[in-house]
């Protein structure tokens, strides 16, 4: 992925900061919303084409009695990581009524695996929901991260009639720009 590119995605990302947080959080603050959700948006991305497998997998486990459901669910993601809850943050998208929305989102966060918990117990992220939420911008913030203008996936999105619309973003590109934002942010405290 060109420089170019990486500044569009970098340049989007902060209009949703300025966009959807201007007048709910300082702008020092911007980062610990924007941030986790780079990544949440990330994770989702890399892990929708696998969704459906990991959910069957997890009813077949669950009838089964197996408690141990890492190694079987890990391997039905294709990653080191995945999602059990029956929501995406497309799904998430639709839902007009806040409270739905945060236990929807919130049930969406406790389906991620262990590790990725980890990541957001880190990002002290469940912190936000609740202010997020009150101020009705969860659901904006969710629906930004979807905008088709941006591809935070490792797969391209094509135009219809094949082409290449936006690259897939590879691992190296997504932590590119996941330092750039963690630069800017820190500019933007000093």
């Amino acid at each position: 992925m060109d420089h170019a590119v990486h500044s569009k995605i970098v340049s989007f990302i902060w209009g949703i900061a300025d966009d959807v947080l201007r007048d709910l959080f300082v702008r020092g603050k911007y980062r610990d919303v924007i941030l986790p959700m780079f990544v949440l948006r990330r994770l989702d991305a890399v892990l929708e084409p696998t969704q459906k497998l990991v959910l069957e997998t997890k009813e077949m486990l669950d009838k089964a009695g197996i408690t141990e459901l890492r190694a079987a669910l890990c391997g039905a993601s294709g990653q080191a990581f995945y999602n059990t809850s029956k929501f995406t943050l497309r799904d998430l998208k639709a839902r007009a009524n806040q409270q739905q929305l945060r236990a929807d989102f919130e049930d969406y966060l406790d389906g991620f695996s262990s590790n990725v918990q980890d990541i957001l117990t880190n990002f002290e992220f469940r912190n936000i929901i609740p202010r997020l939420s009150k101020a009705d911008a969860l659901g904006t913030m969710i629906a930004k991260f979807l905008d088709p203008e941006i591809n935070l996936s490792p797969n391209p999105v094509l135009n219809g009639d094949g082409t290449v619309k936006h690259p897939p973003m590879d691992n190296h590109s997504m932590g590119t720009v996941f330092e750039e934002l963690v630069r800017k942010f820190n500019e933007e405290n000093n």
